[in-house]
């Protein structure tokens, strides 16, 4: 008897999904095998019970593929940091060897002084709000990690202060060795900031410039180079004029940074002849300032100064015996001129309102207002509010009030709009009418650097209780610009900044003349585009773009696996600004 095998070939396994009229389908484990040419299946196990996830994996396993995998069930994201703006900050003050400067040999406080610079420029704060920032379960960056400050507190961070107090003088100097050169232009100007408490001997009552009367405030004198790169900052008592403040910075130039040739500039409120006389000239400092209102007008009363040169160009040089050795420069700003003369009518025009409103109190039919000293306290009032008390000629008896305008002064002072003077004891070898002019203008880059300071940086609000702090409160504000001075300039092509200086300056016409932006700054103006096309920043917006990149901490559900982070991948625009400051993200992490 013959027998006869069929052939028989497994083909497969594969899970079904059979129909089962209005009940959920069926999920069957089948092989399916050729017997005898035929293809045929075979049901091994009925899996209609198992979770779809499950089903789906063994699916994804008969077919060959990787089984896939809920990420969220592999791995956790135990933390998040913003970290972006913190590599672009730091890395840019370790390019700079601001670290160095604060102290040659790494330490923790050298660390916590950094970090306070650092937090500075991205979100000013209190010291609390700072080491809360930095600790390890209310970190609001990765600053405190890379820094490995996760465990400081606000005493921490006072203790570092008083520390960085000790080593403010070494690190001017070393600043200035840097920035400051033998015959270089030093910029120099005060400010004030409104200071908060009663217990500092620094805080007193003085001539506000931020803004905030009424107030105790701090003066602090700032010494720049002449591109605005803050090198030395003093801080005095809120009632120190700015002359005054003059003698400290000659005495830190010649002695402390031993710079032999220095020019110092600064306005005509605080070199003034007093303080050429005491303290600029017998340090044997060349100087650049400017004559006040009352000397340039007697200079025109006696000829020395003929307004009609003006007609032909807007500065030339003059000289007279009242200043000996030195160079006057005649300077005319047609737009500054148009600028005062509509003031000062706007001033007048206020002035004349509020007066008319008293001499028609004084006539009114109804509880006029009567006396001598009634009429006068509230004129007073007035003028004192505008300052114009000396273009009116007022006429007060005990039941009314008559003014009159004194157009001849007024006219008289209207020439000189838009005209100042400049003096210098710099020789024509060593700076041209043109240099001298230029010199001077850039005092408007310490200017920035104060607004950048009660704006950018918040130095208000000072609450500390001994002046040692509040000194080194207003120099960690100065190393914070320091900073974001330089990151500024090199991250000008994508802000709202001009980055062809070249070509603004050769738009100008005379150096009297307004700053022009260069056509590229205007392009980038109107179209809010970069020359690449990526969108254009201010710098804080764009240190906000950069703190969307987090530095993401990793752990898998496996202990056995190690624990590891993340780090976003940065948009176009981050990365062209990151290649800009020529940071890495990494920052030496593991």
């Amino acid at each position: 008897m013959t027998k006869c095998y069929a052939r028989v070939t497994l083909v497969a396994m594969y899970v079904a999904r059979v129909p089962n009229r209005q009940s959920p389908p069926a999920i069957l484990l089948r092989e399916s095998f050729r017997e005898s040419g035929k293809v045929k299946n075979h049901t091994l196990a009925n899996l209609s019970h198992w979770p779809e996830e499950k089903v789906d994996a063994l699916s994804r396993v008969l077919k060959g593929l990787p089984p896939k995998f809920a990420l969220e069930e592999t791995f956790e994201i135990t933390r998040s940091l913003p970290h972006g703006h913190v590599a672009a900050v730091l890395g840019t003050l370790r390019s700079l060897g601001v670290e160095e400067i604060i102290d040659p040999s790494p330490s923790r406080q050298r660390d916590l002084v950094t970090a306070m610079v650092v937090a500075q420029v991205i979100d000013p704060c209190s010291k609390l709000a700072c080491s809360r920032g930095l600790g390890e379960q209310t970190a609001s960056s990765s600053l405190g990690e890379v820094l490995g400050l996760q465990t400081c507190d606000e005493d921490d961070l006072y203790e570092a202060m008083d520390w960085l107090y000790r080593r403010q003088d070494r690190i001017e100097a070393a600043l200035a060795a840097r920035h400051l050169k033998d015959g270089t232009l030093v910029l120099y100007d005060v400010s004030s900031a409104a200071f908060e408490g009663k217990t500092c001997p620094l805080g007193a009552i003085g001539h506000p410039k931020d803004g905030v009367r009424g107030r105790l405030q701090i003066v602090y004198g700032l010494l720049a180079n002449p591109d605005g790169v803050p090198v030395a900052i003093s801080v005095f008592e809120g009632n120190t004029g700015d002359p005054k403040t003059v003698a400290d910075q000659v005495k830190k130039l010649k002695e402390r940074f031993a710079i032999s040739h220095i020019c110092l500039v600064g306005d005509r409120g605080m070199l003034t002849k007093a303080r050429l006389r005491d303290d600029v000239i017998p340090a044997q400092l060349d100087y650049i300032t400017a004559l006040r209102a009352p000397e340039i007008k007697a200079l025109v009363e006696i000829g020395a100064l003929q307004l009609g040169l003006f007609d032909e160009r807007d500065l030339f040089e003059i000289s007279h015996p009242d200043y000996p050795k030195e160079r006057l420069v005649a300077c005319r700003n047609p737009l500054l001129a148009e600028e005062r003369t509509r003031k000062r009518e706007a001033l007048l025009l206020a002035t004349q309102g509020e007066l008319q409103k008293i001499a028609s109190a004084c006539t009114r039919a109804r509880q006029p207002l009567r006396g001598k000293d009634k009429i006068a306290l509230r004129v007073g009032r007035v003028v004192n509010r505008y300052k114009m008390a000396k273009h009116f000629q007022v006429e007060i008896k005990e039941d009314s009030l008559t003014f009159l305008r004194k157009e001849a002064q007024i006219a008289a002072e209207a020439a000189l709009d838009g005209i100042y003077v400049l003096r210098t004891s710099l020789g024509g070898e060593a700076a041209s009418t043109t240099q001298v002019v230029s010199s001077y203008k850039a005092l408007s880059g310490v200017e920035r650097v104060f607004r950048g300071f009660n704006t950018d940086l918040d130095i208000r609000p000072i609450r500390h209780r001994t002046a040692e702090r509040v000194r080194t409160h207003v120099f960690l504000r100065m190393l914070s610009y320091y900073v974001s001075w330089h990151m500024e300039n090199r991250l000008a092509p994508i802000l709202f900044r001009d980055a062809d200086h070249q070509a603004a300056e050769a738009a100008r016409t005379s150096p009297v003349a307004p700053a022009r932006r260069s056509h590229s700054a205007l392009q980038k103006i109107s179209s809010k585009r970069a020359a690449d096309g990526l969108p254009v920043h201010s710098f804080k917006s764009l240190l906000a773009d950069l703190g969307t990149i987090c530095l993401n901490k990793i752990k898998p559900i496996d202990p056995g696996l190690p624990s590891f982070t993340v780090i976003t991948t940065p948009t176009v625009v981050q990365h062209r600004a990151l290649t800009l400051l020529k940071v890495s993200l990494r920052l030496g992490l593991l």
